[in-house]
């Protein structure tokens, strides 16, 4: 006896399955990821995520509100041009270095030595461009070739892992020092973020292959290449970067009027492209987006803020009447360059989705096919190649590289920025621009406190009791989103 071959089941049972000879009607059975929300029903929504501990940037960016209004009350000269521009000078290279960190901390890791790595890059810096390109005489026969085999050490760990960016690093680094190239600000440049590279491979490998606690591997780095900043410059000593004008300009000059406005073109008409782009094509495919209205007025808002944030800044804002100082600082583009380059690997790469994915959980992502081993270790190279950008910006403010370079405060005010702005302690939650509102407000604190007079010894319990409140702020809406129904 020949039986009937049953024919698929549906979900109301017996009839054929739907989504087997219909594909529109598979698209409607998930209709969850392709209904969009009216403009009432998206706010509802944001604010019940809100409620369910789903805060993100919004405590940071509300503290930051409360602290320019609080100086602004307590200092004439807080919201000046002149000052401002000052500011954005003085936080951008922290802000960096904590751009860096948030792809570690997405994993639920931590790197305490990015500060440190970030002065040993600052100091190979300042050593090419002062000994016009000879690093043997400036190290000695010793150091030098000891600094060759760490970085052809790197290059072999990073064929091992399989990161061939931190291969190239290091071998870039190898090509620049050997061939004995005369002083060049780019060349220096190009040698930093190179030397920052190889650094973020020996850590890598040391926290993904070896298996070491990424706390105690960077906690004995931050002290190891301390040292190596001393054997650089020596204890007493400064190499000073100032006479060269591209170095000095990167933290110190601006835009001319005309690059300004070009800047605000660029950003602002290059995010409402995309923005709209994004949206609209998505609404053409019947995928799930925002509302309209408040994509419009997203774009709409960024847009107006930027526009008159050029224009303040074009205007003369130096104190002496007889000085024009005027134009968007350098460090904005750079900054903003960073931002979009990290939003995208994060956002629109399948590498930033197995950030994600092995921060979210480990043992989940490695079940799915992910080289979490890879990953974990390619963070740390992140990490390091863009705290060496970091320490290129903040050499640059003050015109010199010292033994403390990267040292005392800067890692502490890189890792809470990153926190501060949202991005999670205990991984898979945070993005790249949690660590410019941090920076914001870090720097805020630092230039207001300053204007008023106050001591270093003030500046690190306020800035230490904001980090307090960031991390309680964290641990909360997790414990909370934990609590709320799925």
């Amino acid at each position: 006896m020949t039986e009937t071959p049953a024919k698929p089941a549906s979900p109301e049972g017996g009839k054929p399955a739907a989504a087997a000879l219909n594909p529109s009607a598979a698209i409607t059975d998930f209709g969850i990821d392709t209904t969009s929300m009216s403009t009432g029903e998206a706010i509802g929504d944001y604010f019940s995520r809100l409620k369910a501990g789903q805060l993100g940037s919004l405590p940071a960016l509300l503290g930051l509100l409360v602290l320019v209004i609080v100086f602004a009350s307590l200092s004439d000269t807080f919201l000046t041009m002149n000052n401002i521009a000052n500011l954005m000078a003085q936080g951008a290279g922290k802000a960096i270095i904590a751009m860096g960190i948030v792809f570690v901390l997405l994993l639920g890791e931590i790197d305490l030595s990015a500060g440190t790595a970030s002065g040993v890059t600052a100091a190979v810096l300042a050593m090419h461009y002062v000994r016009n390109g000879n690093l043997l005489g400036g190290m000695g026969n010793g150091v030098f070739i000891t600094f060759l085999v760490v970085l052809a050490i790197a290059g072999l760990l990073g064929v091992i892992l399989r990161i061939w960016a931190g291969v190239g690093f290091a071998v870039l680094a190898i090509a620049l020092v050997l061939s004995g190239t005369a002083a060049n600000p780019w060349i220096e440049i190009v040698l930093a973020i190179s030397v920052g590279g190889a650094i973020g491979v020996l850590t890598g490998f040391l926290v993904s292959k070896i298996g070491m606690p990424s706390f105690v591997v960077t906690l004995a780095l931050f002290l190891a290449w301390q040292g190596v900043i001393l054997q650089f410059i020596g204890e007493g000593g400064t190499l000073g970067i100032s006479t060269s004008d591209v170095l000095f300009k990167v933290a110190n000059g601006n835009l001319s009027t005309l690059g300004s406005w070009i800047l605000f073109l660029v950003f602002a008409g290059g995010f409402a492209a995309v923005s709209l782009g994004q949206h609209f094509s998505r609404l053409k495919r019947g995928l799930v987006t925002q509302p309209t209205p408040m994509v419009l007025f997203k774009v709409g808002a960024i847009g107006v803020v930027a526009a008159i944030a050029t224009y303040l800044l074009t205007l003369n804002r130096a104190p002496n009447p007889n000085i024009v100082i005027s134009g968007v600082p350098y460090v904005v583009p750079i900054v903003l360059a960073l931002l979009v380059l990290g939003t995208y690997v994060l956002n629109r790469t399948q590498y930033g989705r197995h950030i994600y994915a092995v921060g979210g959980n480990r043992e989940a992502a490695r079940r799915a096919g992910i080289n979490v081993e890879k990953i974990r270790a390619s963070v740390f190279v992140i990490c390091s190649a863009v705290a060496a950008i970091g320490a290129i910006v903040y050499s640059s403010k003050v015109g010199s590289v010292d033994p403390q370079a990267g040292g005392l405060n800067t890692l502490l005010f890189a890792v809470g920025a990153a926190v501060i702005g949202g991005t999670s302690l205990f991984g898979g939650k945070g993005r790249v621009v949690d660590a410019v509102i941090g920076g914001l407000v870090l720097a805020v604190v630092e230039n207001a406190l300053g204007l008023l007079k106050q001591s270093a010894a003030v500046v690190n319990i306020v800035t230490g009791l904001v980090l307090l409140l960031a991390a309680t702020v964290d641990a909360l809406s997790r414990r909370r989103a934990a609590a709320s129904p799925r």
